[in-house]
């Protein structure tokens, strides 16, 4: 299993908006996800978190500013070299300007209009509570096509 980060941009002037990307190229092409990616060896989670952020969407953000919401498992039975978790973060300030990149087109998504059909199958089942300011944890389990989900447990916790 290897680690992963995902950073939701949420909107500090309009906080019903977040920020999503339709993934271009590679794992999870033709779906709207938040920012991130593997974390490099020798690199801190955080840092992990910023880097792909900017790489995905030209965004600079601090350390400092990344608000950690979520640690989820994600498992694929049938294809186990796909199992991975990820640390999630919301980020509400940052600097630069959005870009769409070889790997993601980002756009401005209200909070009750986010395009679930378009995600991964699971998101439904968490990314609301993160963007109403809870923190979870969990395991998600995917079914042999490996976009089903087989089985999700979330559970509420109060700090990391």
């Amino acid at each position: 299993m290897y680690s992963t980060t995902l950073c939701f941009v949420v909107d500090s002037l309009r906080p019903q908006n977040v920020l999503l990307g339709m993934k271009k190229t590679g794992f999870g092409q033709g779906k709207y996800n938040g920012f991130g990616g593997k974390i490099n060896r020798e690199e801190q989670i955080m840092d992990a978190a910023v880097r792909e952020l900017a790489e995905e969407c030209g965004l600079l953000a601090d350390v400092r500013d990344l608000v950690k919401v979520g640690e989820l498992d994600f498992i694929f039975p049938d294809h186990c070299a796909l199992d991975h978790d990820v640390h999630i973060f919301i980020v509400k300030q940052w600097q630069g300007k959005i870009i769409e990149t070889d790997e993601m087109k980002p756009e401005w998504f209200r909070i009750d209009q986010i395009p679930y059909a378009a995600m991964w199958q699971d998101d439904i089942h968490w990314l609301p509570q993160v963007l109403q300011g809870e923190k979870i944890k969990g395991k998600v389990t995917f079914a042999a096509d490996n976009e089903s989900v087989q089985a999700v447990t979330i559970t509420t916790v109060s700090s990391f």
